[in-house]
């Protein structure tokens, strides 16, 4: 591996069982305490944007905050609810966690390493379809959220189950095809062979609308503000978890917050150069891309979509759900697609007159730039007409009251034309007993 970037994918040529168990261990634990330091990270990161201190009272800056809340969840009484389905009850969060845990398999952290006298690279497996595997992992972590909400026989939980999966195909459809067009240019679905394609530019400069897609629907995978709308507690409570206490809850807490590092590590895989060095810092120093230094570029760039789904958080309000579903079906899904077809069409062109790198990414990003412009010149039509702003609809009239659309109006209460003659009643009454005072 020379300073100009000449990668190779992983060696796992020299790999034994025991290496892999010990990768194993390592991402296990690197997991649950990046979430300890997550918790901590987000609390004083929302404090300091919403001027207030944050937690600051157990241990040095709070530090030992998140350790009080991990004890509290297991020493708390574990309710179980009388109706529910007992064996899936427990399933459910089961699932939820082991899923979240099996993503960071293929995740590559590092190139290969002396680990005791073996060359190994800093990742426990590779596949050809690993990016594959991340997509079916996240899909059947779904489940344990879905039966989570029907096994305890409760309206709460269960509308927040099928709010999650009716959020999860939404935006994992435009998250895949986001991920699509890093196929077609990097030639393989391996994450080591992604991050070795990366060499010279990150695809998150050459393929930037697929990375802005990409971070739109990590943000509603995991159901983070403005997206959290299976837990909103103003609607919901706590959506599918809210007849979870105890350890069983603290399963579906921890594998929401290890599902946020997972995305983001697929952000800094797919999109972000991997393990490489930013900045261009591995043409000035050798070394940077080789050992352990890596390991640490990979946290950084870990740790800089993490806060940035802290600081979207701190800045954004939750949307509304129907506002939630057009911008996936409606916005995400089509530009998706035909973002899609114009990488295949540049890549087409690419291998067919053998054009160099840069000129792929230039035309791309040409190309997008001038759709950019001519969307933003199409004049703004406005679908609501004014005679639909008035329109007025029988709240009753499937049997239950139902809210108003955008645009309808509810008809005018009969208790309203009450009101004046109600005041005026007073009024008089009032008059007569001030004139019968001064009398």
């Amino acid at each position: 591996m020379s300073a100009e970037g000449n990668f190779v994918p992983a060696d796992f040529s020299q790999e034994t069982w025991w290496l892999s168990l010990l990768k194993a261990v390592f991402i296990i634990v690197f997991l649950i305490l990046s979430v300890l330091m997550a918790l901590w990270v987000e609390r004083r990161g929302l404090g300091r944007m919403q001027t207030r201190p944050g937690p600051n009272v157990h241990g040095p800056f709070g530090l030992f905050q998140a350790i009080a809340d991990a004890v509290k969840l297991l020493t708390k009484e574990d309710i179980w609810t009388k109706k529910s389905d007992k064996f899936i009850y427990i399933l459910a969060p089961t699932i939820a966690a082991f899923c979240a845990f099996m993503v960071f398999a293929v995740i590559p952290m590092g190139p290969n390493v002396n680990l005791f006298g073996h060359s190994s690279p800093l990742q426990l497996m590779d596949m050809p379809v690993s990016t594959l595997y991340i997509l079916a992992i996240s899909a059947l972590g779904v489940y344990g959220i879905v039966l989570g909400g029907w096994s305890t026989r409760s309206t709460f939980p269960l509308l927040g189950s099928v709010r999650s999966a009716a959020q999860v195909v939404s935006y994992e459809l435009s998250m895949s095809l986001s991920i699509v067009a890093v196929f077609l240019v990097s030639g393989s679905m391996s994450t080591s062979e992604i991050v070795a394609a990366q060499d010279h530019v990150w695809w998150a400069f050459a393929l930037a609308p697929s990375f802005v897609i990409y971070l739109i629907s990590m943000v509603g995978e995991v159901n983070r503000l403005p997206f959290d709308l299976p837990e909103a507690e103003g609607e919901l409570v706590a959506g599918h978890m809210i007849e979870y206490s105890s350890m069983k809850f603290a399963w579906f807490f921890l594998a929401e917050y290890i599902n946020m590092f997972n995305v983001s590590a697929v952000a800094t895989t797919l999109f972000f150069g991997g393990w490489h060095a930013p900045f261009g810092l591995g043409y000035i120093w050798e070394g940077a891309n080789s050992g352990w230094w890596p390991m640490l570029w990979f946290t950084m760039k870990l740790w800089f979509f993490m806060f940035l789904m802290i600081w979207t958080r701190g800045t954004l309000l939750r949307f509304r759900y129907d506002q939630f579903m057009k911008l996936g079906w409606k916005v995400l899904i089509p530009i998706s697609l035909a973002w899609f077809v114009l990488v295949a069409f540049m890549q087409g062109l690419r291998e067919f007159y053998q054009l160099n790198s840069f000129y792929l990414v230039g035309g791309i990003m040409a190309i997008a730039i001038v759709l950019i412009v001519v969307i933003s010149l199409l004049p703004n039509k406005h679908e609501d007409t004014e005679g639909e702003k008035n329109e007025t609809f029988d709240a009753f009239a499937g049997g239950y009251p139902v809210p108003p659309l955008p645009g309808q109006s509810l008809p005018p209460s009969p208790r309203a034309g009450r009101r004046p003659v109600s005041a005026q009643l007073a009024g008089a009454t009032t008059s007569n007993e001030s004139e019968g005072g001064q009398k």
